[in-house]
């Protein structure tokens, strides 16, 4: 069995696939100081619940933007499960990789890029509701083409919190009207139509610079809430990040 470790900035995700078959998966709050018998505990507890075992996993792929965690991911997997794990670079993805800098590009932009590739149809723009909010692009050819990092939607509400004091911590969620008649509804509306019209405005940019028609897929907590409401977003896939990394996998299996 292969155990699929997706490291983002605010959570970690483990997912556990025999074949090509995705038996389950598992969320943490990324830590950077969490040690490797910290994982351990939590996966011998949630395996613990899907009756399994750590001595059924064969292989481990990490995928990363976190690389304070590489350390103890990396000792999790040599000192618990016996495995020295596939890290995902720009090196072994097998993507081309058409920007300026590729090995500035975050781990989790390229895995989502390969998910897209060999799931769905090109050209195509992945819509990423993250820590950040980011919108990769996969030209005609299949290639990674770069992209768009813009404040996620979550760190915007933070900031309005923490610089304005007189405004409150609020949720996301979509208000019945535009137009706030309280302090809460103002806020609601700026943040949730203030990031539909941006995510709207950045997808026609993006259109226009191809001069294509382009599939657009979004994932991340935030996808479907967005998707609902935004006529651009086409389809949502809330696993397509572990698609990307068992993709991966397969192509250095290869």
């Amino acid at each position: 069995m292969l155990l699929a470790i997706d490291t983002g900035n605010t959570n970690t995700v483990f997912a556990v696939f025999k074949g090509d078959t995705l038996l389950d998966n598992w969320r943490l709050q990324t830590e950077n100081a969490r040690s490797a018998d910290e994982y351990a505990v939590f996966l011998q507890q949630v395996f613990a619940l899907a009756e399994l075992e750590l001595t059924d996993i064969t292989d481990v792929i990490v995928g990363s933007v976190v690389p304070e965690t590489d350390f103890h991911i990396k000792r999790l997997c040599k000192k618990y499960l016996k495995i020295e794990p596939v890290c995902v670079s720009k090196d072994n993805v097998p993507i081309d990789i058409d920007v300026d800098r590729p090995e500035d590009v975050g781990a989790d932009r390229l895995i989502n890029a390969v998910a897209v590739q060999d799931h769905y149809q090109c050209p195509a723009v992945v819509l990423d509701f993250g820590t950040a909010t980011t919108f990769d692009v996969i030209n005609a050819e299949g290639h990674y083409a770069g992209g768009v990092i813009a404040p996620g939607v979550n760190l915007s509400i933070n900031a309005l919190h923490q610089a304005a004091s007189k405004l409150p911590r609020i949720s996301v969620q979509k208000p019945d009207t535009v137009i706030g008649k309280s302090t809460r509804h103002a806020m609601h509306s700026g943040i949730f139509w203030g990031y539909a019209s941006m995510i709207e405005g950045i997808l026609a940019r993006i259109k226009d610079e191809l001069n294509d028609d382009v599939f657009v897929l979004a994932t991340g907590g935030l996808a479907p809430l967005f998707a609902a409401h935004i006529d651009a977003i086409q389809a949502v896939d809330e696993e397509l990040t572990l698609k990307g990394l068992y993709k991966i996998y397969q192509s250095q299996k290869s």
